[in-house]
């Protein structure tokens, strides 16, 4: 992500976790993503047995008025409030530690070290930026850096 985009992901993270956090839910992601011509920044909540249209509208809410009077973001943007979903994006430390143990999917931004550029197995696993994930038979196992994943994700539906 530019580094723009990381200043202001930044920024909105520090408005917006106290504001979630008060609604009793966990801010998961910020992401701030031009496509095409628009921007959008999304905003991605959690919470345990899942979060409903009516915390997406809450935090939605209760965003706008700090957001619009901090102004982190100069230019026009669509604000979007959701869960991270079943498949979620494991993307931050908490995230990885979180969820040890837990069937995950990976796809690499590049084959390495003769591993297929996508596969799954176990999260058994991680510090410092290294994932350590077992195959589903137990008997393989494989240590990545999660910068040569295009993605990590958790895999609800095996």
């Amino acid at each position: 992500m530019p580094k723009k985009g990381g200043n202001t992901v930044q920024k909105v993270w520090e408005i917006a976790e106290p504001i979630v956090n008060e609604l009793g839910l966990k801010l998961w992601d910020v992401r701030y993503v031009k496509e095409g011509a628009d921007w959008y920044l999304r905003v991605f909540i959690d919470k345990d047995g899942g979060v409903d249209i009516n915390d997406c509208e809450a935090v939605s809410r209760a965003l706008d008025e700090p957001l619009d009077e901090q102004d982190p973001i100069s230019q026009a943007y669509t604000l979007e409030v959701s869960s991270p979903g079943l498949e979620r994006p494991l993307v931050r430390d908490e995230h990885f530690t979180q969820f040890i143990g837990s069937d995950i999917m990976v796809k690499m931004i590049r084959p390495a070290d003769g591993l297929p550029k996508e596969f799954k197995g176990v999260l058994t696993d991680y510090s410092d930026g290294q994932v350590t994930i077992k195959d589903h038979s137990g008997e393989n196992q494989v240590t990545i850096n999660t910068k040569d994943a295009a993605w990590i994700k958790l895999d609800d539906f095996d």
